[in-house]
């Protein structure tokens, strides 16, 4: 999987922020904490759910069943907005 071309992210060191550069796709903007930073990152090139979690997992002192759980709500909010490949 991996973010849609028509979607950007803007990476700073208290999160992020992802817009689509196509209203019609989607209009308005996804703020994230320093975690989902992490994820939008992993997202910029081709993944999948478990190179995320294990990049979140290394990153972080975090149960790994905790961090899928995380890592899906994320990716069930992208995909309600239709702005990932898969």
């Amino acid at each position: 999987m991996k973010l849609k071309d028509e979607f950007v992210t803007v990476l700073n060191n208290k999160g992020s922020v992802t817009v689509s550069v196509d209203t019609e796709l989607f209009s308005g903007m996804i703020r994230g904490n320093e975690t989902a930073a992490l994820i939008m990152k992993c997202l910029e090139t081709e993944t999948d759910i478990n190179q995320i979690v294990n990049t979140v997992c290394e990153n972080y002192d975090a149960d790994p069943d905790c961090v899928k759980k995380d890592v899906e709500q994320l990716l069930d909010k992208l995909r309600e907005i239709n702005a990932i490949n898969e």
